[in-house]
């Protein structure tokens, strides 16, 4: 069967064409002016475009019949009319597949549909990596939906331009829409989406490729779906029935930059009530932070940022709610909801959230569920390895990678030449930065690349990377040190000392981007006073050794 956008400017007749379509079998959207047809057209992907002549005027028909025709796998086209002789000799008539005089009978449309699906079927054949398919489900309950479908994209590298990944457009029961990247590339990978609140009963799901804002060359093909049921009785619904929706910021639609990849979601408290705290991570940072810089604070050169925080009552209840707006400012939320979905689009280059405006791509991430009381955000990195293959990747297509070891400008190594350190900081007003020293070496690496700027200023668990030569293994790893800088200011403290509660890991990424397991690790509180160097042998036990200066 179809997917068959009807558009007719009279309600009426639009009821009984939509009736009639779908006691044939086929998933039909509608609309009744041109322009929400042209938004369909995007959307929904309709194989079969069926429209009256006369929307209500002539030129309104025959411009849609032109928009149609001119789109990246354009549907067929079904033009209905009392005057079919007004098409003769205009060019839109050749870009028509069908033209049924009115009035017709039921069969013959259905008949039309039909013949025009036969040749169809012979191009998705032909297609098959980009072919679209329906699944059809049942929920037993009301609930919220989880969609969880394991895709790949062929021919896809998110580091190669033209190639970056195809655009899964996702239609709920002919209705609603959203948008998957396949991010992850060639290989299957699982990607998920919440479709909302379900009422019980059968559902249908069209996954097909976007034709517009797909890369050229990157395919899509789906695997398998499993549809996933979370009712309010479920420890996860809370989570999930508050995940915002998350419009594409406009000036990436059409590009692949700052994507949102994946969501995660805290159980924190705040002012003594129960809160949930959901972050977003996107491909790239193009808030104007140096690429060494990243590095240097973060371990990272993708973004991850909290967009929204629930205050809810002890039943459960929301109270109120706030996004991360511009300027890192927490901003209350009185913006628009699908439910007790929020509805937020991102307003700055750096990922700050807006309550209004919308883009023609919308992501439903439902977030995992991270308890970060013992780690730093980018444990979700660690535990979603793909993550560093695309921030790889995109460094790759802008051109800030370099060979190891010389510097050009603010590019950095690849990923996989940098020991990542994972530690927990204390107290303020001071700065940390991270060193080590290879077996044979007599000098020592540093993390802030000899730049106060570039070192640790806040406290918590954070994250810091350290360049190292090529194909560097662990055992090359000879020591680990960690000093404490006076920050710049213009009334700096005379002396301090920086308290490294704790560090949990320091590791290398494999070949294929996998986190190696920690070569060095620490429980042991260490202080290390300003101006000082405390150093540590990789791979023996802990000790607390005299600070010394560098």
């Amino acid at each position: 069967m179809a997917r068959v956008l009807v558009v007719e400017d009279d309600p009426d007749q639009l009821r009984v064409r939509r009736q009639l379509l779908e006691a044939g079998g086929h998933e039909v959207a509608e609309a009744r002016t041109t322009a929400d047809a042209a938004r369909l057209l995007d959307v929904f992907l309709p194989q079969v475009l069926v429209t009256d002549l006369r929307l209500p005027s002539l030129e309104e028909g025959l411009a849609l019949i032109r928009t149609t025709a001119s789109r990246p796998a354009a549907p067929r086209i079904v033009v209905l009319s009392g005057w079919p002789e007004q098409l003769d000799g205009l060019p839109e008539a050749a870009q028509v597949d069908r033209v049924l005089a009115k009035p017709f009978r039921s069969a013959e449309l259905l008949a039309a549909i039909r013949s025009l699906l036969l040749l169809l079927v012979c191009l998705l054949a032909v297609a098959a990596p980009s072919a679209a398919q329906s699944f059809r489900f049942e929920v037993s309950r009301p609930a919220e939906v989880v969609a969880e479908m394991e895709m790949s994209s062929p021919n896809s590298d998110w580091g190669s331009p033209g190639r970056e990944a195809a655009l899964a457009v996702l239609t709920l029961d002919s209705r609603a829409v959203q948008h998957v990247m396949l991010w992850a590339g060639a290989e299957p990978h699982t990607y998920s989406a919440f479709l909302g609140a379900l009422e019980p009963g059968p559902h249908v799901l069209h996954i097909a490729r976007h034709p517009s804002y797909s890369a050229a060359e990157s395919g899509l093909r789906v695997h398998r779906v499993r549809f996933r049921e979370v009712p309010p009785d479920d420890p996860a619904w809370l989570p999930l029935a508050h995940a915002p929706i998350l419009y594409a910021r406009a000036d990436t639609v059409g590009r692949f930059t700052d994507i949102p990849l994946l969501a995660y979601c805290e159980r924190l408290e705040g002012d003594g009530r129960p809160l949930l705290q959901y972050t977003i991570v996107f491909s790239n940072e193009d808030g104007g932070t140096s690429t060494r810089a990243l590095m240097a604070r973060w371990g990272r050169t993708i973004d991850i940022e909290y967009i929204y925080r629930a205050w809810l009552t002890p039943s459960g209840e929301l109270e109120r709610a706030t996004i991360q707006g511009n300027g890192h400012r927490e901003v209350e939320f009185q913006g628009r909801r699908e439910g007790s979905h929020p509805l937020l689009i991102p307003a700055t280059r750096n990922n700050m959230m807006a309550a209004e405006g919308a883009s023609p791509i919308r992501y439903q991430l439902p977030p995992v569920l991270l308890d970060l009381s013992s780690a730093s955000r980018e444990e979700i990195m660690d535990r979603h390895p793909a993550l560093y293959r695309v921030m790889a990747g995109e460094l790759r297509r802008e051109g800030k990678l370099r060979p190891a070891g010389p510097d050009d400008g603010l590019k950095i190594s690849d990923p996989r030449n940098y020991l990542y350190i994972e530690m927990k900081l204390a107290g303020t007003g001071f700065a940390s930065a991270a060193y080590v020293r290879l077996r044979g070496e007599s000098f020592w690496r540093a993390s802030h690349l000899g730049r106060p700027d570039y070192a640790i200023h806040r406290p918590g668990w954070v994250r810091t990377a350290i360049e190292l030569p090529e194909s560097t293994t662990p055992a090359q790893v000879e020591e680990i040190g960690f000093g404490c800088f006076v920050p710049l200011m213009k009334a700096p403290p005379q002396a301090g000392a920086c308290r490294i509660e704790a560090v949990s890991k320091a590791f290398l990424l494999g070949p294929d981007y996998v986190p190696q397991p920690p070569l060095w690790q620490s429980s042991s509180p260490v202080e290390v006073p300003t101006g000082m160097l405390r150093v540590f042998r990789a791979g023996a036990p802990v000790r607390n050794p005299p600070s010394a200066p560098w």
